[in-house]
């Protein structure tokens, strides 16, 4: 792939990674992904802010053959899929200066080894002026490292945001051609990567607003040449309440804790409550992710297994406490041949959770008319405590 032109002066450059489907080997992508890096010419000095992950690194050098001079190098997040490939730009470039947060420094030393007399850091609201083209960095802090910026080009209004708004799509466009396959890819990365960082998030959106922007231009996904649509997706993912939703992942090994999540799905539904169910055997984690944003109640399905929970409820409950959604309420269904400390164990693994815990229903062996009626009770309950806070 060529540079290819978004702004006077202003290309895009990286590489897409159209058959990756793991990232950090634990996040999905069904979709592929890209590594956007950009370069803006100045007057009088040129910048190339991020780069790309290192197995595509032979793509932004081939971008940056016909590049005499590099003043620059702005990373905006230590990791390696944004910052990994700024070793060999130096190479090339040995008196470009790595511009990144106070943060970003030590890390950037640890993870790439880089020089400290290479680097200029920044603080927040620093400027660099290259001539006709100004520079403002903008700390974005645990947006979702510690140590992230974003870089807002005044000229020309763009936010070169990095992992902010990002989305993991492999794709030829350069901007957003299809809102509903990219609010989509978003929210999954939302979900995935921004959701323990919710209240952070929130500070970073207002701070945006003091911003004229124009564009925003991701370091994963495509270019939103229409910034509006996307701020305000932010906006209902971390302000917005909850939904009327039940997110219900379950497994089953010998079918009845299997016939008590039917039985609640079919009362959940009859009590107007929508229903997002995920069989933790086959499902795509992130998809479970994305349902979690919008969830005001979890059930978790889960028979006994060795004393505990079934292996797969007890991650899937990691997971929740790892990712902090907003949810409201919580319980357990599942059934178990001797006893037990299901509950117990799975309560002690979401300490992050500030949720009301609806009484669980555990049935002994099949699941008989005593259970199916506690199941209606929950869903009752459910769809009554919804009511009351007014999810829609």
């Amino acid at each position: 792939m060529n540079k290819r032109h978004l702004k006077d002066n202003v290309f895009l450059l990286g590489a897409v990674d159209w058959n990756r489907r793991l990232f950090d080997s634990l996040v999905p992508l069904p979709d592929g992904t890209s590594y956007n890096a950009y370069l803006v010419f100045g007057d009088e000095k040129t910048v190339l802010l991020d780069t790309a992950d290192p197995a595509t690194v032979d793509v932004l050098m081939a971008q940056l053959a016909d590049v005499p001079k590099i003043d620059y190098i702005v990373s905006h997040h230590a990791e390696q899929d944004h910052s990994g490939s700024i070793p060999k730009v130096l190479e090339k470039y040995p008196d470009a200066k790595v511009v990144c947060s106070t943060k970003a420094k030590n890390m950037l030393m640890d993870l790439l080894d880089i020089a400290d007399e290479t680097f200029k850091t920044v603080e927040d609201g620093d400027k660099i002026s290259l001539g006709g083209k100004t520079l403002e960095f903008i700390y974005a802090p645990w947006v979702h490292w510690p140590e992230t910026m974003a870089t807002y080009l005044h000229e020309d209004k763009i936010l070169f945001s990095c992992d902010f708004f990002g989305s993991h799509i492999a794709t030829s466009d350069i901007f957003v051609t299809d809102k509903c396959r990219v609010y989509e890819a978003a929210k999954r990365y939302f979900a995935e990567i921004m959701m323990p960082f919710r209240n952070v998030i929130e500070k970073n959106l207002e701070k945006l607003k003091g911003y004229d922007i124009k564009m925003i231009a991701p370091s994963h996904g495509q270019i939103y040449d229409d910034p509006s649509w996307i701020m305000d997706a932010y906006s209902d993912w971390v302000l917005g309440p909850p939904k009327n939703l039940v997110v219900l992942p379950y497994v089953s090994m010998h079918a009845s804790t299997e016939s008590m999540v039917d039985h609640l799905v079919s009362a959940l539904v009859d009590n107007d409550v929508r229903v997002e169910l995920f069989d933790l055997t086959v499902t795509d984690i992130g998809m479970l992710a994305m349902a979690l944003v919008d969830a005001a109640t979890v059930v978790v399905g889960t028979p006994t297994v060795l004393a505990g929970p079934h292996p797969m409820a007890a991650y899937c409950a990691f997971l929740a406490n790892a990712l902090r959604p907003r949810i409201k309420f919580l319980s357990i269904i599942g059934s178990y041949g001797w006893g037990g400390k299901t509950v117990e164990i799975l309560a002690s693994m979401i300490p992050n959770l500030k949720v009301e815990v609806i009484d669980p229903v555990l049935c002994k062996g099949i699941p008989k008319a005593d259970v199916f009626k506690s199941i209606d009770a929950m869903a009752a309950t459910i769809a009554k405590k919804h009511r009351e806070q007014g999810f829609a």
